[in-house]
């Protein structure tokens, strides 16, 4: 692969990882919220939905939005299939169900009586929910992290949504099947690098985030 060709699949495997986390924390956050919150009917069934999606491979994923974005299906009238933004929507289902669990479990490490004093001393509804993204800011990037080492990494659904083709859904991961396949094992070990490198260099920058923060909970006398 030449030089433009790797920065090309790079630029458009952060693009799609990057938005696809995005999305997720925009949809999943509200969600656990909700869920963390509210009593009703169908909530057990709702979180044991989410548990199971956190596990939910990949391929599968990948053909559920298949079949909705083919030319018969619900969705085809869109005309996303083999498309940058069909990948971001598959990519997007692999991540909602690892924030939406993830923040719960977080806001379930919270204590009760933080959430108590906050509405004791006059706090409203969207003030004491700042106040548990707040005790639960760790939780969040741990959430962030383990969604985006989630989809930045697979390969099945971008493979069967985008169709990897070349210089406009080829991404690092679905490049280096290619290259593989075609014995180019030099070129693939260069772009499996470069992956790695990225993923190891966004989740070191998200733990630094992440410990920063915990430092900042202990304070300067925690030993």
């Amino acid at each position: 692969m030449s030089l433009g060709e790797i920065i090309q699949v790079t630029w458009l495997s952060l693009l799609v990882s990057g938005s696809a986390v995005l999305l997720a924390m925009a949809a999943g956050l509200p969600a656990a919220v909700l869920l963390y919150l509210k009593k009703f009917p169908g909530k057990r069934l709702i979180t044991a939905l989410v548990n199971t999606g956190m596990g939910l491979p990949p391929v599968v994923v990948g053909l559920l939005v298949a079949v909705l974005l083919w030319r018969t299906g619900p969705l085809g009238f869109l005309g996303m299939m083999y498309t940058p933004a069909a990948m971001i929507f598959a990519q997007f289902l692999i991540a909602l169900p690892l924030v939406i669990g993830l923040s719960l479990a977080a806001f379930e490490q919270v204590d009760p009586e933080i959430l108590l004093q906050a509405r004791a001393l006059g706090a409203s509804r969207f003030q004491t929910i700042l106040v548990l993204f707040r005790e639960s800011r760790m939780g969040q990037l741990a959430a962030v992290i383990a969604a985006f080492g989630g989809v930045v990494s697979e390969v099945g659904a971008v493979m069967m949504v985008g169709g990897n083709l070349k210089g406009y859904t080829r991404v690092l991961t679905t490049a280096i099947v290619q290259e593989t396949r075609t014995g180019n094992l030099r070129s693939a070990i260069y772009l499996a690098l470069i992956l790695l490198a990225l993923s190891f260099l966004i989740n070191l920058f998200l733990t630094w985030l992440q410990q920063k923060g915990a430092r900042r909970w202990q304070g300067p006398g925690w030993k």
